[in-house]
């Protein structure tokens, strides 16, 4: 399943603190239907991420009902993505 939308990054001040976009809720569907297949706990989706021409691969983490994709911080370094910017995200799931 591949998946592709346009999110604003945003920050998360917790003990790890950390870059997120939250994924659309129309995605959010269609990631429910795959995460008992894929999901290796907690509801976690691992994925291949790509913002622009920087590829990385990560995990989804629920969050009110949905999932945030977390950006790490070579990703934005590389791609020159501050908070409160609106990126285009392509992930791949791979639903065995």
């Amino acid at each position: 399943m591949e998946l592709e939308f346009a999110g604003e990054v945003w920050f998360w001040r917790g003990p790890s603190p950390f870059h997120f976009v939250t994924v659309p809720d129309q995605h959010c569907g269609q990631l429910a239907e795959v995460a008992g297949q894929v999901s290796y706990g907690w509801g976690m989706i691992p994925v291949a991420a790509r913002i622009g021409g920087t590829r990385w691969t990560t995990s989804l983490f629920p969050r009110d009902g949905g999932y945030v994709v977390p950006v790490k911080d070579k990703v934005r370094r590389a791609e020159g993505i501050e908070v409160g910017d609106v990126v285009t995200i392509l992930l791949i799931v791979d639903a065995r």
